[in-house]
């Protein structure tokens, strides 16, 4: 099973969400930050080490939030695992993404996300993480 760490970065109530390129697999959708665990990674090892590569940050505090399964159709089962980024250091460089957007959470379920994304969508928009 393919594990992914995703990152939940808040600021002033809002939560960065990523637009992916038109060009990559599931071109268009929006996600949370994050990236696959290589061998010899553990989850947050992966964080940090995606953070650092797609937005140019450092991660200083993150805790996991929330983990899931889920299977994407004709596909293996990935193992979602999210955390909420407390703090980091660096500006946010947004390169890797077509487009990046701070928004609230009420806001989050009118985007059009990955579809392994929909249960944290849906459980950050009622206040549950």
């Amino acid at each position: 099973m393919t594990t992914v760490a995703v990152g939940l970065l808040e600021r002033s109530g809002r939560l960065l969400i990523c637009r992916r390129r038109r060009n990559q697999v599931h071109g268009g959708k929006w996600e949370f930050p994050g990236g696959k665990v290589e061998p010899g990674e553990t989850p947050r090892e992966a964080l940090i080490r995606e953070l650092g590569e797609e937005l140019g940050i450092d991660v200083v505090a993150a805790e996991e939030t929330v983990r899931y399964d889920y299977a994407y159709p004709g596909e293996r089962s990935v193992l979602l695992v999210f955390f909420t980024v407390g703090s980091y250091r660096g500006p946010i460089r947004t390169s890797g993404f077509a487009e990046v957007r701070w928004e609230s959470r009420a806001e989050l379920p009118r985007y059009d996300f990955l579809e392994g994304d929909g249960r944290i969508v849906r459980e950050l928009a009622e206040g549950r993480h």
